[in-house]
């Protein structure tokens, strides 16, 4: 029985270009599209409720698209 981690065993230079983390410089929050209530409820990490979605309307009324890029990095 092998007690070997692949993981582990492989060497960094083997390493690919999806082991590394992405650059801030190519995050995005928004694609460019409208926000939804169920957007800003969800990137809050809240349960998508009547509550939450009022709260959301509200939030978004007064902050615009922006409530969601102050969620979001």
């Amino acid at each position: 029985m092998s007690t070997s981690q692949p993981d582990a065993s492989r060497p960094s230079a083997a390493r690919t270009d999806d082991d590394r983390a992405t650059p801030d410089a190519l995050l995005h929050t928004r694609t460019g599209t409208d926000v939804s209530p169920e957007d800003l409820v969800l990137a809050a990490g809240r349960d998508v409720t009547p509550k939450n979605l009022e709260w959301a309307r509200r939030k978004l009324d007064e902050e615009g698209p922006a409530a969601l890029d102050k969620l979001l990095p």
